[in-house]
């Protein structure tokens, strides 16, 4: 098996590091996203034991702020079956579901969030695809050369 990296984002307003580190053996559903290519991603490529660099978006000081590890591979979103939820879908259909799924765990916080200027201060991190322009998927792929980068950054803050 050949691990993969990936980037997630979420706003922190939303759910936090610090709510994944609350949840019961620190583990959660990465539930919600709504957007095709990402969905792909979820359905078809993250598997167990694939890194995850966990992002902080929309908010004051955009940051990488820890690692996860997934858990649990691709599977249907219940949620898009759920009409109490927000993530509810009326066109999804149980027998072909349209949205996925996976679960991670908190691998660690870091002590000091990698932000998004110190991302693009780094030469080695040019082409990665959060920094790029006009990227805007919740799930994108990372390079393991980016991802030790980050990490590597992280202990040195």
């Amino acid at each position: 098996m050949t691990i993969k990296y990936w980037l997630m984002k979420t706003e922190p307003t939303t759910f936090s590091i610090d709510d994944l580190a609350a949840q019961v053996d620190q583990t959660t559903c990465w539930e919600g996203v709504r957007n095709y290519q990402a969905r792909n991603l979820l359905r078809d490529e993250i598997e167990v034991g694939d890194r995850v660099l966990f992002y902080h978006s929309a908010c004051k000081q955009p940051a990488v702020v820890g690692t996860a590890v997934v858990c649990k591979g691709g599977y249907p979103d219940p949620f898009q079956f759920d009409r109490k939820s927000k993530y509810f879908d009326p066109k999804s259909d149980p027998s072909n579901p349209r949205w996925y799924l996976v679960d991670i765990k908190l691998e660690r916080i870091f002590d000091t969030p990698v932000t998004l200027a110190q991302l693009r201060d780094r030469a080695s991190l040019k082409e990665m695809v959060l920094l790029q322009k006009g990227s805007r998927l919740s799930v994108q792929p990372v390079r393991k050369k980016e991802f030790d980068t980050v990490v590597k950054l992280a202990k040195s803050l």
